[in-house]
């Protein structure tokens, strides 16, 4: 009969091999579910003692400008971005403000009374600017017309004199959200303005945020400049192009600027962007690469696919100009940068010849096709001849940097974006293109089909 033998300690325990497997394969799986975790977000290098400020301003409940954020989590980040301490960057802006203009060498800009603001100028007068030569020739960059604003805002936005932080609501489009997390300084080296017509204002006294009777308006760190639309754009998307692009024509004594697309939310301090995103990497503008486009021509055909742009024909005719003057889709040859197509709802300039050069081109092509500026972007970049860095970050870093919200869903009486479109097209349905892109006059070959050929990579087989 067998005899029952009993211990102290479990069976498990009395294995010193098992015990350290054990501890092994425990240690592992933490370190590797740390790992996974902590790669999940950009993280962000600043200094414990940055003097953040608490929120600066607060709406009534029945504004809502926090609704419809959108989910932006992604399940790594190759790229983050590191910040100085945020005194040694305010130091530093403030030693840029001093000494820029000793070295920057200002464009010269065409003047006139015309009968629209960007000119009306055709392909060959505009493209004839992408060699432009430091010869103090003057360059078309809008202002063909008055731009409609009150003296006030003008004087105000010429004082503007280190960093401005510009953005735009026409249409009641969106939200005037606050930025967050500024330092205690950030105030007085920073300026924010946000540019609106009478149906934002409208929008604006409905929720008391302002009063019809006020000369001047703000809401929190944003100076509102009443645009009176009227006088220039029918499309409130083009309007909004003019403070995208001429930023450095409103604010003519500015030394960096920040556009931001008004559906998003600042969430870093504004004079750390600048110095993270374009002094420390010493380029003359940063803009996001697009989450998911690469090739203009991608991005093209989106807008026609999800009708962001009625006019399809009018695009395919912007694309074979683009195509016929050199487009070429992207490819290594075209590094560092990854993308032919930004996400432009975030851009950050040094104000200097060079961005200045490509703001104004940039906005030619908008003022001569459409409001899409990612269409234009790589044939302007690829085609000026003027030396541009461009820091294209990774879209990871946009996503943490700012907070995305949907356009505004319920509007007032009179704003709606339907009847915008019905102003800019009539018939309110999309204009279809003639011919494929492949053929001209029903036979082949479009002015695309090389760009296309690369593009799916038909010309490499080919070769082969």
């Amino acid at each position: 009969m067998g005899k029952l033998i009993t211990t102290s300690k479990p069976l498990i325990l009395q294995s010193k091999l098992l015990c350290f497997s054990l501890l092994y394969l425990f240690t592992t799986l933490f370190l590797a579910l740390y790992t996974t975790l902590s790669q999940s977000k950009c993280f962000f290098r600043s200094s414990p003692l940055d003097p953040i400020q608490n929120s600066l301003f607060s709406y009534p409940s029945s504004y809502g400008q926090h609704k419809y954020a959108v989910s932006t989590t992604r399940s790594k980040c190759s790229s983050p971005v590191y910040f100085s301490d945020y005194w040694d960057v305010v130091k530093e802006i403030r030693n840029w403000q001093k000494k820029f203009s000793a070295y920057s060498i200002p464009l010269r800009y065409m003047q006139g009374n015309g009968d629209s603001f960007g000119g009306n100028l055709s392909n060959s007068v505009r493209f004839s600017y992408f060699d432009h030569q430091t010869d103090g020739k003057e360059v078309p960059c809008g202002f063909f017309k008055k731009f409609p604003i009150s003296d006030s805002d003008r004087n105000a936005m010429e004082k503007c004199d280190s960093v401005v932080v510009v953005s735009a609501i026409f249409n009641d489009h969106d939200k005037i959200r606050q930025p967050k997390g500024l330092g205690s300084k950030t105030l007085e080296n920073v300026c924010f303005f946000m540019f609106v017509d009478d149906i934002t204002l409208k929008g604006l006294e409905h929720h008391g945020l302002i009063t019809s009777n006020s000369k001047e308006y703000k809401i929190g760190v944003w100076r509102l400049v009443k645009v009176a639309k009227e006088d220039l754009y029918e499309n409130p998307a083009m309007n909004g192009i003019i403070p995208k692009y001429l930023v450095h024509r409103l604010f003519p004594n500015s030394k960096f600027s920040i556009w931001i697309d008004a559906k998003l939310q600042l969430v870093v301090d504004p004079l750390l962007l600048i110095h993270s995103l374009v002094i420390s990497v010493n380029v003359d503008m940063a803009i996001s690469n697009h989450p998911y486009y690469v090739h203009t021509m991608e991005e093209a055909m989106a807008t026609a696919r999800w009708k962001k742009w009625l006019d399809v024909n009018a695009l395919k005719v912007q694309m074979e100009t683009y195509c016929e003057h050199g487009l070429q889709p992207w490819s290594p040859s075209k590094k560092p940068y990854v993308s032919d197509v930004p996400d432009s709802a975030l851009i950050l300039r040094r104000h200097d010849l060079g961005s200045n050069l490509f703001s104004c081109l940039m906005f030619n092509e908008l003022d001569a096709f459409n409001p899409r500026d990612q269409l234009p972007f790589a044939f302007v970049r690829d085609k000026m001849k003027s030396n541009l860095k461009i820091n294209m970050f990774d879209v990871e870093v946009f996503e943490q940097v700012t907070v995305e919200y949907r356009h505004n869903l319920k509007r007032i009486e009179g704003t709606t974006s339907s009847s915008t479109a019905k102003k800019v097209f009539p018939s309110g349905t999309t204009k279809r293109a003639h011919p494929d892109l492949f053929y001209v006059n029903g036979s082949c070959c479009g002015r695309c089909q090389s760009y296309l050929s690369l593009m799916w990579g038909e010309e490499e087989e080919s070769n082969d």
